[in-house]
């Protein structure tokens, strides 16, 4: 729940600075304007109206007071060295504005002005100048190029916002940090509108100093705020953003994020409006769910979801019970919480045999509908909702009332049935889908009951609240072991050298064997046991299949020698260049399902793993896990299972399920390999991996392994 705070005692973070500069004693406003609608104007109103308890400073040569207070004429004739700063000023007239500041004693400033990164190299260049004075004087700087912050507990607003023109943000616990300002400040005024708390913004402009996953771990830090909604265009420091995550998560603060530049679309106006790139849009989504993020595609399911989440109960277990009137809404409800993988599970049998004793037309599964006889027998409700909790045992309940609920006249029977039963278990969500008049639907947001007016957007915020409670209530898996130091070669390898760097990970491949000649390929071909499958071995040809250098189920010797040729010759032919190092005879398995695993090296966030299922179908579905290295065994076994196509893996339609358990020792070794080899590997590509039936194991049949600069290669395509 919210807890205030004022500048007398304000909570103090690990960030002393990032204290100073969202909730200071004392703040300069340089550029200060007499008007309250310009950019200088703006804050020094917004502070004013709210009854900010510090002290406003305003600095402008060219007048004496400032909207009634006493202005300053520089920096250096302020009678006190200002905890914080907002400056006004053009481009130009920032960095002496910095100095001044610094040699004033000023620890933390808020740049509004534009003009650096965002224009270009020159800008770019001017920004880092700005950095690099600050700190000579150990001033922390926020943006430039951006809007600001505004703390409501202490009624500081460091914004110039015209949001503040239609009303200020409420009280509350839930806080907001933002790399876009305007769109901050959207999130602010839409959840204002929709009558939520959320005290606090922090908008962070072009980073050059003070970066979104500052403001995160503040937040997490901070003793006000409980629900974190953030707003990112690029990661900019990936190890700060991650911890600030987990920091979230350890203090048990959901972290709400909305990451945009998932489009082509989006991806360019995101790097023309902040001045960065973004990475993509499905590594970042998997790692940072990793680290607890809830990563969310609109500001209404944001809003949805803080306002459950803001009042402090999550149960910890993920299962919906649904009281309804209506059994249309009861099937809406279950159709939306299937979708999104919410469980609905039937009441106990028993539990279900008395509430038809009660009701004997009722549904008493799952919807439990009360049907409108619940109008003439308000008891009913109480009943049904009590039997959820008690027996059904639901993490959260949803009540589908329609407007039963909004009506004057029954509110209070409605209000008097639920007090009891909310009282007696404070641990377990109770919520109203309803509709009627806004006064009489917020008496039971006070009374502790969640109101939302469409049963579908009700499901997905109770889903993400009771994954965040189930999240917590379980223990974070132990580290996996400190991989052993791999040395990758400085030259271009091939398939089977690449084959025998992944043996030493422990990742297993047919058996095969490379030969200089036909007649030891026959040699090799009846060691092994027909069929067997023969590929050109070389670091420069890259997709062997392409040029006909791979021949599958090679049956006999005349096969074998036919082969031996034609994959030479489509070398000759097609890759005349290219360094052949032999070729590879290898024994042909079957009986299992095709797989792929790899590792991509993402800019921002490093070795990233992947796997999905084989076949020419995988990149046009999308159905792919992917995981940020290392990981252990217990991890790859999810990440395997969380694929759409996982019952193939499992045993569909009656066939064998494949070993598991290998693909996942596989996965984890894979990943400890990529952690371990360091900035040159660029990826790894198993595919075809084969899983073999349960207890047979797994074996990557090719391998690819590509070093960072196109430093060398190994192929197996």
């Amino acid at each position: 729940m919210h807890r205030n705070s004022r500048i007398g005692g304000r909570p103090v973070t690990s960030l002393s600075h990032i204290d100073g500069l969202i909730a200071p004693k004392s703040v300069a406003i340089i550029g200060a304007s007499d008007d309250p609608t310009r950019i200088g104007g703006r804050p020094i109103a917004a502070m004013l109206r709210a009854g900010y308890a510090g002290r406003i400073l305003p600095v402008n040569p060219k007048r004496d007071t400032v909207q009634g207070l006493p202005c300053y004429a520089s920096v250096e004739a302020l009678p006190e060295a200002p905890e914080a700063a907002l400056i006004a000023v053009p481009a130009k007239l920032v960095a002496q504005t910095i100095e001044a500041l610094g040699r004033k004693g000023c620890r933390a400033a808020t740049l509004f002005s534009a003009g650096f990164a965002e224009m270009g190299a020159a800008g770019e260049a001017a920004q880092r100048d700005l950095v690099a004075l600050a700190r000579r004087y150990d001033m922390r700087l926020l943006g430039p190029n951006t809007l600001g912050v505004y703390n409501v507990d202490i009624g500081y607003f460091g914004t110039f916002s015209s949001s503040l023109d239609t009303g200020h943000p409420r009280p509350g616990n839930i806080g907001i940090a933002s790399q876009s300002g305007a769109f901050g400040a959207h999130l602010g005024a839409l959840a204002r509108d929709r009558g939520l708390g959320a005290s606090m913004l922090i908008t962070t402009g072009n980073e050059a100093d003070i970066t979104v996953a500052e403001a995160i771990r503040w937040m997490a830090e901070s003793d006000t705020i409980d629900v974190i909604c953030t707003y990112m265009e690029a990661v900019n420091d990936a190890p700060a953003l991650l911890a600030a995550l987990d920091a979230a998560r350890a203090a048990k603060k959901p972290v709400l994020m909305l990451k945009s530049g998932s489009s082509a679309v989006g991806a360019r106006a995101a790097a023309s409006h902040t001045a960065s790139l973004t990475g993509d849009a499905m590594v970042a989504d998997a790692v940072l769910s990793d680290h607890g993020a809830i990563m969310l595609t609109d500001p209404e399911t944001m809003m949805d979801i803080a306002y459950a989440a803001s009042k402090g109960v999550l149960p910890e277990r993920h299962a919906l019970g649904v009281v309804t009137v209506s059994g249309g809404a009861g099937i809406v409800i279950s159709d939306e919480a299937e979708r999104i993988g919410l469980p609905m599970p039937a009441m106990p049998e028993a539990a279900q045999a008395r509430l038809l004793e009660a009701l004997p037309y009722a549904s008493a599964a799952n919807p439990l509908d009360c049907t409108a006889q619940a109008l003439n027998e308000p008891a009913l409700l109480e009943q049904f909702t009590r039997a959820a909790l008690e027996e059904g045992g639901y993490g959260a309940v949803l009540c589908f009332l329609t407007y039963v609920a909004g009506s004057r006249a029954m509110s209070d029977v409605i209000l008097e049935a639920m007090a009891p039963l909310r009282a007696a278990y404070p641990d377990r969500i109770i919520a109203f889908c309803a509709l009627g008049d806004p006064q009489v639907l917020h008496r039971y947001d006070e009374a502790g009951i969640l109101v939302f007016n469409d049963p579908c957007r009700a499901v997905r915020a109770l889903n993400a609240v009771l994954r965040l409670g189930a999240a917590q209530g379980m223990s974070r898996p132990a580290p996996p072991p400190a991989p052993e130091p791999v040395t990758l070669p400085g030259k271009g390898i091939d398939e089977a050298e690449a084959k025998l760097l992944l043996a030493e990970a422990g990742i297993a491949a047919a058996p095969e064997q490379v030969v200089q000649s036909v007649d030891a390929a026959i040699l090799a071909a009846e060691g092994f046991g027909y069929p067997v499958v023969m590929k050109i071995l070389s670091p420069d040809i890259l997709h062997k299949s392409d040029i006909g250098a791979v021949k599958l189920g090679l049956g006999d010797a005349q096969a074998v020698r036919a082969a031996h040729a034609e994959i030479l010759e489509a070398a000759r032919r097609h890759a005349s260049e290219a360094a052949v190092t032999g070729v590879l005879v290898a024994k042909q398995l079957s009986g299992g399902v095709e797989c792929l695993m790899g590792i991509n090296r993402d800019p921002t966030f490093g070795p990233m793993a992947v796997f999905g299922l084989g076949g020419i179908f995988v990149e046009l579905l999308g159905d792919v896990a992917l995981r940020a290295c290392p990981f252990d065994a217990a991890t790859a076994r999810e990440m395997i299972l969380s694929i759409r196509g996982a019952a193939i893996l499992q045993g569909a339609r009656g066939t064998a399920p494949v070993d598991i358990e290998a693909l996942a020792e596989m996965l984890s070794k894979l990943s400890l390999f990529a952690a371990a080899a360091g900035d040159r590997l660029a990826s790894i590509d198993l595919n075809p991996v084969l899983a073999m039936p349960a207890g047979q194991g797994a074996y990557a049949l090719d391998a690819v392994i590509e070093l960072a600069a196109e430093e060398a290669r190994a192929d197996g395509h």
